[in-house]
C-alpha cells in the first residue's frame, strides 16, 4: 500500500475515532431532536386552536379540515404527537362538513327556520 494511503486512512481513522467527532454528532441530533419538538409543540397549538374554534362554531369547511388533518395533524402525528390533539381531531370530525363558508351559512339559516 503506498504511504500516502497509508496516511489518509489513519487521519480518517483518527477523525472517526476522536471523542470531538462523535460529540459533534450528538450536538447535530440534538439540535434535530429540538426542533422537531418544536415543530410538534407548535402544531398541537395549532391544531387545539383551530379545532376548537370549528366545534365552537359548529361546523367545519372541507378546506379547513383538509389542511388541519392533512397539513398539521398527520404530521404532528409521526412527529410522536399525543392523544390531545387527536381527540380534538375525532371532534371536528364528527361536526358539519360544508363546501364554504356561505353554503353553511345558508344550510344553517334554514335549519334555524324550520325549528
Amino acid at each position: 500500500m503506498p504511504p500516502w494511503l497509508q496516511c489518509i486512512i489513519t487521519i480518517v481513522g483518527a477523525v472517526i475515532a476522536s471523542s470531538g467527532f462523535w460529540a459533534y454528532l450528538q450536538r447535530k441530533g440534538e439540535k434535530h431532536d429540538l426542533k422537531s419538538e418544536m415543530l410538534r409543540g407548535l402544531a398541537h397549538d395549532r391544531i387545539m386552536e383551530l379545532g376548537m374554534k370549528y366545534i365552537n362554531r359548529g361546523y367545519v369547511t372541507q378546506d379547513e379540515y383538509e389542511n388541519l388533518y392533512d397539513y398539521l395533524f398527520k404530521p404532528y402525528a409521526k412527529l410522536g404527537g399525543n392523544g390531545t390533539a387527536k381527540h380534538v381531531i375525532d371532534s371536528v370530525s364528527t361536526l358539519s362538513m360544508y363546501r364554504t363558508h356561505i353554503e353553511a351559512k345558508e344550510a344553517l339559516s334554514k335549519h334555524d327556520h324550520v325549528e
